[in-house]
């Protein structure tokens, strides 16, 4: 459907407004300079899910340009997987500049927005976040900033593996109580912990292998391997360190049922 048929749409009361606005998005591309990069700059109009930056491969000046378009556009940009020697110099930089940048403990991503009113309205829903270990949890931090930048609250426990099962029971216990919607659990090593969380709640539970662990199954494919092949029934799973996958699709699920 072209642009004029769905202005027309609109003129003869077919189409509302929202959905004038989702269409008009498809139309919405951000071009940077030298051909650097073609920005989805409303995706959140057509997807509910804003434009997110993968930085591992970009030079640091084409980084910082796309994230400036962005932030301008936006007021809010979520950047994952940072080369690790240039974080410091991003959180600096767009500090200085007077805006606020939430950085995920022990990762490389990070949310910069002007102010707090700039990130998409919490409508009430809760996303529960679980890693298994302390090296777990900079991928549960992408999750974290991805919920954060979906509108959702997240309510977060670290380093509750099944090495020490009992850890895990009372953090479920009070995100049941809080009425969370979905749970995301990442774990690395044999990944057991998804499988445990999705047997004892009633929500939905998103699985994130995390690339922990050594020798046979290393870099996560044994986790992965053990989540994929679950018999408890309620958990699906993203790819090896996909915290912000995992993150925006316990999202999705949690703003649909609000």
């Amino acid at each position: 459907m072209d642009l004029r048929n769905i202005l027309l749409d609109y003129y003869n009361n077919k189409k509302s407004l929202d959905e004038v606005m989702k269409s008009l998005s498809l139309f919405s591309v951000e071009y940077i300079e030298n051909d650097i990069a073609q920005i989805d700059i409303n995706r959140d109009f057509r997807k509910s899910i804003p434009e997110i930056i993968l930085a591992t491969h970009k030079k640091t000046s084409d980084l910082v340009k796309i994230v400036n378009r962005i932030l301008e556009k936006k007021g809010y940009v979520l950047v994952s997987k940072i080369k690790p020697l240039i974080v410091g110099k991003l959180i600096k930089y767009y500090s200085k500049k007077g805006f606020i940048v939430d950085r995920s403990r022990n990762g490389t991503s990070i949310l910069v927005y002007d102010t707090i009113t700039s990130l998409p309205v919490n409508r009430g829903a809760k996303v529960g976040i679980i890693c298994a270990g302390t090296s777990d949890v900079g991928i549960a931090e992408e999750a974290r900033l991805a919920t954060l930048a979906m509108g959702c609250t997240s309510c977060l426990a670290y380093d509750v593996g099944i090495a020490g099962i009992h850890r895990l029971l009372s953090s479920l216990k009070q995100m049941v109580s809080d009425g969370i919607d979905v749970i995301v659990v990442v774990a690395g090593m044999e990944g057991a912990l998804p499988a445990v969380v999705t047997s004892l709640v009633t929500v939905p539970v998103i699985g994130v292998p995390c690339s922990v662990g050594y020798g046979y199954g290393d870099n996560g494919k044994g986790a992965l391997a053990s989540m994929l092949q679950t018999c408890s029934f309620g958990l699906s799973v993203v790819n090896i360190d996909n915290g912000i996958g995992g993150g925006i699709f316990a999202s999705l699920i949690a703003n649909k049922g609000r």
